[in-house]
């Protein structure tokens, strides 16, 4: 037992001194069930509350006088825990502001460094429990240009991570996106973190658990900063009509990062681009299926075999009036282990009782 703690202190605080490549990987989650359930794809086509996150240009599809919106899904037999809540208000027929908060962390881990006592006894009262959370606050602003068909939007992020007593970090962020119609079409590209997103760390260790670190083999973290690199996200959709109540919107997207060569299906030695592809068939405005397939990987197995695997979604959606609620399934795994994860978002506006003269 003393062993789990001590690694879930140990895992925890490794996550904060990863390479850049890999920093706020939390934030490459994703929100709201109807862009999960269409594999990701979903900068172009956003046009509700959950653009604050996918691309604030969105935001200027947003009805009502206030769109709320909240998701949660689990990870990994439910010891991981996602959840997201944000509000949109229209400021004016040209503007529209909104607020978002992400939250994913693993809580009640077990803080066994206390478990033995200075006479050398197991004292099972002296465990406490402690979460790894992290947090990030969005701020986005989104507004119509003069070019018609042309919107642009941006977001300040805020960013909190923890590790119970032992460590933390704050950091700060940027995004910008925009996106254009012509006729059917409608083009967008989103750029996370133009600036570069800087955490700061900073570690609160005891001289006991600095004890226990050594005693087991564990470095000691150091304060430091990491710094989550620039991507831009490139997307374009097009909306299809059958009839009078049948609707079909098909989205591609292309992730590029330029920190090297990563596993994805596209890779150089200074860029790579991640594909998604996703669709959407409605009928009546009312019920929705949604598929879609990202994160293509080129997998090794112990034969030194190549094979193409893909992320599958697939997703189901409900509106009626004001009220959407949507469903996805993803998983997370590969082709030979499946980690099916439920998601469930509901997105609802409000509108200001209107009196006559």
């Amino acid at each position: 037992m003393a062993a789990i703690g001590l690694a879930s202190i140990t895992f925890a605080i490794a996550q904060a001194q990863d390479a850049p490549k890999y920093s706020n990987e939390f934030l490459s989650i994703g929100v709201g069930a109807r862009s999960l359930g269409m594999g990701y794809a979903n900068v172009a086509a956003t046009n509700d509350v959950t653009a604050g996150y996918w691309n604030p240009a969105g935001l200027l599809g947003v009805r009502g006088d206030l769109q709320v919106g909240a998701m949660h899904s689990e990870y990994f037999a439910g010891i991981a825990k996602y959840d997201y809540i944000a509000i949109a208000k229209p400021i004016d027929s040209a503007s529209v502001i909104g607020f978002s908060y992400i939250r994913f962390g693993v809580d009640d881990i077990p803080n066994t460094t206390e478990l033995i006592d200075n006479n050398g006894n197991l004292d099972y009262d002296r465990i406490t429990s402690f979460s790894a959370a992290d947090n990030a606050f969005l701020i986005s602003y989104a507004r119509k240009m003069k070019v018609p068909g042309l919107r642009m939007g941006a977001n300040a992020k805020v960013i909190y991570r923890s590790v119970g007593p032992f460590a933390k970090a704050w950091g700060f962020g940027l995004d910008a996106g925009l996106q254009y119609d012509r006729g059917p079409w409608r083009f967008a590209a989103m750029g996370r973190d133009i600036t570069g997103t800087f955490n700061a760390w900073s570690y609160s260790l005891d001289q006991r658990t600095q004890d226990v670190f050594a005693q087991t083999n564990n470095e000691l973290p150091v304060n430091g900063v990491e710094v989550t690199l620039p991507r831009l996200v490139l997307g374009v959709a097009r909306q299809f009509k059958f009839g009078s109540k049948v609707d079909l919107l098909a989205e591609v997207n292309l992730e590029n990062t330029f920190d090297g060569q990563r596993n994805t299906l596209i890779a150089s030695s200074t860029w790579s681009g991640d594909p998604r592809l996703g669709i959407e068939v409605g009928y009546a405005r009312v019920v929705y299926v949604r598929a879609g397939v990202n994160n293509f990987q080129n997998v090794t197995d112990i034969n030194d075999n190549k094979t193409l695997n893909f992320q599958p979604n697939i997703g189901v959606g409900l509106k009626i009036k004001s009220v959407a609620l949507d469903y996805a399934l993803t998983d997370i795994g590969d082709n030979s282990v499946a980690l099916y994860s439920n998601v469930f978002s509901l997105r609802f506006d409000l509108f200001k009782q209107r009196t006559g003269s």
